[in-house]
């Protein structure tokens, strides 16, 4: 990450809020799903959930690069583990991400290189960790659970 990001959101009505990522991005409407909101747009908690899953996602893509191996089309799911603390206040208290690649393990080099490190790579799923459990499972094109 070379440069720093900075994001403003600004309340537009009720529980939706414009999220501006800066110059050259486009906006995105954000919004609480039913009864608070309208549901318009992603919660908080989506958002959450897709930084996690396009870090990571990002981060094999970058360590397969390294041995100059292409995954083919790759599609991340995350899934939240929902609970309550102390205060009986609803927490994501772990996060799920299962990670598939377009190709057959057989099919990409230095595989188990890459399997045991991208995930030191993803400066968002290493600092939410700190806070919030994740479990990462990676399958190939084939459905070969490789990970997790």
């Amino acid at each position: 990450m070379s440069e720093q990001a900075i994001v403003t959101i600004t309340r537009q009505s009720g529980y939706q809020f414009l999220v501006d990522f800066g110059p050259g991005m486009a906006n995105l409407l954000a919004d609480e799903p039913g009864p608070l909101g309208q549901g318009s747009g992603p919660a908080p908690n989506h958002m959450l959930l897709a930084a996690v899953a396009n870090c990571l996602s990002a981060s094999l893509v970058f360590a397969l690069q390294k041995f100059k191996q292409d995954p083919g089309q790759l599609k991340a799911t995350a899934t939240p583990e929902m609970g309550r603390n102390a205060d009986k206040r609803l927490r994501i208290v772990g996060i799920n991400v299962k990670l598939e690649l377009g190709r057959p393990a057989v099919e990409l080099e230095h595989l188990d290189r890459v399997l045991a490190q991208f995930e030191e790579f993803c400066t968002v799923s290493m600092s939410v960790r700190q806070g919030i459990a994740i479990q990462v499972q990676v399958l190939d094109g084939a459905g070969a659970v490789l990970k997790g």
